[in-house]
């Protein structure tokens, strides 16, 4: 039956509203699962290869701390132990400083 052109078994306006709701934060929830699904998925085809270059980065600097005590007992031979150290560490800390300069040159906003 319906009384004044409205069927009598229609849900209130309150109740669709917050059915509505209800509705909207599951569809929310979903999307977050589904971003978090799709981070997740990133994250794990990554974990290798950031595994192998951190291995690798490690490798260098061994094979740069090795470089530094070649040339520092290259220098022993012709200046001394001390003052081969010396000019090898400095010559060290003069390139990564140069590098470092360059970083920041290169990340600074004007460049």
């Amino acid at each position: 039956m319906t009384r004044g052109g409205v069927e009598q078994d229609e849900a209130p306006l309150g109740e669709l509203v917050g059915r509505l709701i209800d509705q909207g934060k599951g569809y929310a929830r979903a999307e977050v699962g589904l971003a978090k699904a799709v981070a997740t998925a990133k994250v794990e085809t990554l974990k290798l290869p950031f595994a192998l270059l951190a291995a690798a980065l490690l490798f260098i600097i061994a094979g740069v701390v090795v470089f530094c005590m070649t040339i520092a007992l290259a220098l022993a031979t012709l200046i001394g132990p001390l003052a081969g150290g010396l000019v090898a560490t400095l010559t060290a800390f003069g390139i990564a400083g140069g590098l470092a300069l360059i970083a920041k040159q290169k990340l600074s906003p004007g460049s």
